[in-house]
C-alpha cells in the first residue's frame, strides 16, 4: 500500500482551482481562520446573511481533519445515543443527538441544493455487536432509541446475515437517515459555492496570531468586527484554548474497485455503513465508485501523543476484517493514510467567545464531520 490519502487522489478530476495565499493586508466584516468544515459552514451561512467574509486556510479547504476522515454523515459519533442518556439524562441527550443529526441535515441540504458532485449516497447506518458486551450495547441502543421514539431495526442471527454476512457478529442495530460522503470533494465544491457568495479565500495561508481586531500571517494581514476560529492542531503559542484539545489517531485504507457481486456478498440486501462494538472500534463503507474503504487502529497509537505512519496497525485492521469477511479476502488494497480526530475530554465541542476578546469566537474539539458542520454554522448565528 502507498502511504497517500485517497481523497486527495480524487482531486485530480475536479474543476475547482486552488485560491492564492494572502499576501496583502485586507479587512472585512468576519474573518474565518480555518477551512474545514467548521469554518466553510460558518462563512456559508454569514455569505447568505449578507456578511463581507474572508477566510484563511493554511492548506486547502478541507485539507486537514475534514479531509482526512471516512466520510460518514451519520449522528453518531464516539457516543451511542444510549451513552448519551447515561451522561445527561434523556432531555439532554435528546438535545446533543439532535444537534449531530442537525449537521448532518446541514450537509446533505447543502449538496443537494447546489448539486454537488462529491460522491454523496444514501447509507443506512449499522453498529454490529462482537461478543456478549457488545450484543447488550446493541439492544441497549434500541431500547433507547425506542424510548426516544427514533426508528430502527434490530438483527440478530440469520437476519443479521443478510444485512452484513461478517462471520462473528453476534446483533446488530440499523437506522437510516444517514449518508456517505467524498468530504474533501464537498469541501472543494463548498468552496466555490463561497466563491459565487462573495467570500474571499485564501489557501496556502496560516493565521500566526491574533492581536485585537487583527489576525497576522506570514505574507499578510486580516482585520475584521468578528473572527471565528476553527483551526485543527492548533499550536499553544497561538491561543491557550490549544489546552483544552486532545487527539485520537486512526487510520483509513481504500481497495481497488470491486465487482458489485463482492458488494452483495458483504451486504447481501443492501448497501450500508458499519462499525463495530470494539473500544477501538472498525469501521468500513463502500464509496460510490466501488471501492471499499476500512478504518481503524489500536489502543497504543489512538492515544498516542505523535503521528504514525507505519502501515503496520492498518495492515493488522485490514487482516482482522478479512477474516470476518472471507468473500473478500481477494482484495487489494491501494493506499492508507493516518489522521489525528481533535476532541475534547468529555467528546463534546467547545464552541464559544474568548473571555477577553468578545469578538472572537473558538471551535474547536468537533468530532465528527456533522458536528463541524453544526458547530459553524452555530456561531455563525450567534455572531449575528
Amino acid at each position: 500500500m502507498i502511504l497517500q490519502n485517497w481523497w486527495y487522489t480524487t482531486l485530480l478530476n475536479t474543476k475547482v482551482d486552488a485560491c492564492p495565499p494572502l499576501m496583502d493586508k485586507i479587512s472585512c466584516d468576519v474573518l474565518i481562520v480555518g477551512g474545514g468544515m467548521a469554518g466553510l459552514h460558518a462563512a456559508y451561512y454569514l455569505a447568505k446573511a449578507g456578511k463581507y467574509v474572508a477566510l484563511l486556510e493554511r492548506n486547502i479547504c478541507g485539507g486537514s481533519t475534514t479531509g482526512k476522515s471516512a466520510g460518514f454523515l451519520t449522528p453518531d459519533s464516539e457516543l451511542e445515543l444510549s451513552q448519551l442518556v447515561r451522561r445527561y439524562g434523556w432531555d439532554n441527550a435528546r438535545a446533543v443527538w439532535g444537534i449531530a443529526a442537525g449537521g448532518v441535515d446541514i450537509i446533505a441540504n447543502i449538496v443537494r441544493e447546489y448539486a454537488l458532485d462529491c460522491d454523496f449516497k444514501k447509507q443506512d447506518s449499522l453498529f454490529v455487536a462482537i461478543d456478549k458486551s457488545g450484543r447488550a450495547a446493541v439492544e441497549k441502543e434500541a431500547e433507547t432509541r425506542k424510548g426516544m421514539g427514533l426508528e430502527y431495526t434490530i438483527y440478530q442471527g440469520d437476519e443479521l446475515a443478510h444485512i452484513n454476512s461478517g462471520h462473528g457478529y453476534t446483533a446488530g442495530i440499523r437506522y437510516g437517515g444517514t449518508y456517505g460522503i467524498n468530504p474533501l470533494l464537498y469541501a472543494q465544491e463548498l468552496k466555490a459555492v463561497l466563491l459565487k457568495l462573495g467570500v474571499r479565500i485564501f489557501e496556502s495561508t496560516e493565521a500566526v496570531a491574533i492581536e485585537g481586531n487583527t489576525v497576522t500571517t506570514h505574507l499578510g494581514a486580516a482585520k475584521a468586527e468578528h473572527i471565528i476560529v476553527c483551526i485543527d492542531k492548533m499550536k499553544s503559542g497561538f491561543s491557550n484554548v490549544s489546552n483544552e484539545v486532545y487527539h485520537a489517531q486512526t487510520f483509513l485504507s481504500i481497495s481497488e474497485p470491486v465487482e458489485d457481486r463482492d458488494i452483495k456478498s458483504a451486504f447481501p440486501s443492501e448497501d450500508v455503513m458499519c462499525w463495530d462494538s470494539k473500544l477501538v472500534y472498525t469501521y468500513y463503507r463502500f464509496t460510490g465508485d466501488n471501492r471499499l474503504l476500512v478504518g481503524g487502529g489500536s489502543a497504543l497509537t489512538t492515544f498516542s501523543g505523535v503521528d504514525v505512519t507505519s502501515p503496520r496497525i492498518i495492515t493488522r485492521v485490514i487482516k482482522n476484517f478479512k477474516q470476518r469477511f472471507t468473500c473478500l479476502e481477494h482484495l487489494e488494497f491501494i493506499q492508507y493514510w493516518p489522521g489525528r480526530i481533535d476532541t475534547t475530554k468529555d467528546l463534546i465541542p467547545i464552541v464559544d467567545f474568548h473571555p477577553e476578546m468578545p469578538h472572537v469566537q473558538y471551535i474547536v474539539g468537533c468530532v465528527g464531520l456533522p458536528w463541524a458542520a453544526f458547530c459553524g454554522n452555530y456561531a455563525a448565528r450567534r455572531l449575528l
